[in-house]
């Protein structure tokens, strides 16, 4: 008997390779029953979204006049952040579009932002991260050996962006993340992309420059600072709306001839990589499993045809090795070099210092001062 065997949940196609899931006495997971708890409050697809939507523009128009900018959208080139900016222009909003360059921009995201933004009548502001210090820190994030290798990226994009919002006076920001496609997110499997204390342990024990340039974000600002001093705000209107992600790319295709990725995150580059290679060969992690089942119990596809998807395979191998070749030229490290990196002792974001605690403490301020204030000192809406 296979004491090991897969156990696969009964509603979604979350499965053992998350180490931390459980299942009910139905076979159903522990996922799914966040996910039915989380989205009450948080997700109105349906005539209270539309309600709700319109109150939230006209606050957003009403805090940005007289100002040049009444919001912000970072713009990846990626689906859910261009369907944003697609939406914005369409209810008359001025925002702030803002481009963090990472170095990882496939043609094709280069071409969709441009399209885009042309379209939208916006204009457009890129921040080019320090391309040294990037490269010294995905190097370092590589060596330790933990799963979330996109930490640096994600870290960069959204601290550069909150950098514009301060400079400009925005105090909106429009977020492409949303429930519908996004609703099921293992923790075991990631790690705190804005926890900075932990991304300066990592780069502390595996790096080999000082970070002078790179953005970075703290625990007081993002969630002292910005939201209870300066009153910023991310809101998502995807949450607001019945989201269907291929529906938004035929959109996307119609309104200025996008070109869809094939896949999530398929604009990064390193993305791609880290994604569909690094985390299923190292950790046995198929991020395709959370995405499909955040569709299936959201309802925009069954069960059955998620499991049709994840058939699939992930990469095709002449792609599969002109990436590798593409990172490791990048990255200036060898075949070899990539091979025993794969191959090196996995480790846990957790075994380096982290801001947990911190953050404890902070979330327990914020509530203590809703309950004596009423006002909201939530980061996200």
């Amino acid at each position: 008997m296979n004491t090991h065997a897969t156990r696969h949940c009964t509603r979604c196609v979350m499965d053992t390779t998350d180490p931390s899931i459980e299942f009910d006495a139905s076979g159903v997971c522990n996922h799914c029953r966040a996910f039915e708890a989380r989205v009450k409050g948080v997700w109105f697809p349906n005539e209270e979204g539309s309600r709700r939507l319109c109150g939230i523009l006209d606050e957003i128009r009403s805090r940005g006049r007289g100002k040049p900018f009444d919001c912000a959208l970072g713009l990846s080139g990626g689906a859910d952040s261009c369907y944003v900016a697609l939406l914005a222009a369409e209810w008359g909003l001025r925002p702030l579009v803002v481009h963090i360059d990472t170095g990882w921009n496939s043609d094709t995201s280069v071409s969709n932002v441009e399209r885009l933004v042309k379209h939208c009548g916006f204009e457009l502001h890129t921040h080019v991260v320090d391309w040294e210090e990037m490269k010294d820190l995905q190097l370092a994030y590589l060596r330790a050996g933990v799963p979330n290798q996109d930490v640096p990226q994600d870290h960069a994009i959204f601290a550069g962006l909150y950098r514009f919002c301060v400079r400009n006076g925005v105090k909106t920001i429009l977020s492409g993340g949303n429930i519908a496609t996004e609703g099921i997110f293992p923790e075991s499997w990631h790690a705190n992309a804005m926890d900075s204390v932990n991304l300066r342990a990592i780069h502390r024990a595996h790096g080999s420059r000082p970070l002078r340039y790179f953005p970075l974000i703290s625990l007081w600002k993002l969630y002292a600072l910005y939201p209870g001093v300066l009153r910023m705000r991310t809101i998502r209107p995807l949450n607001y709306l019945p989201y269907d992600r291929d529906r938004a790319i035929q959109q996307l295709q119609t309104a200025c001839d996008w070109k869809p990725y094939g896949r999530k995150h398929g604009e990064s580059k390193f993305t791609r990589l880290f994604q569909n290679h690094y985390l299923p060969t190292r950790f046995g992690f198929d991020k395709r499993k959370p995405h499909l089942s955040s569709m299936v119990v959201s309802g925009l596809i069954t069960r059955e045809r998620a499991l049709e998807l994840l058939q699939e395979p992930l990469y095709d191998p002449c792609e599969l090795e002109q990436d590798i070749d593409y990172l490791c030229n990048k990255l200036g490290i060898s075949r070899a070099d990539y091979n025993e990196l794969i191959a090196a002792p996995k480790r846990h974001h957790s075994e380096y210092p982290t801001w947990d605690r911190g953050y404890r403490t902070l979330k327990q301020m914020q509530r203590a001062l809703r309950r004596l204030t009423g006002r909201d000192y939530r980061v996200y809406s």
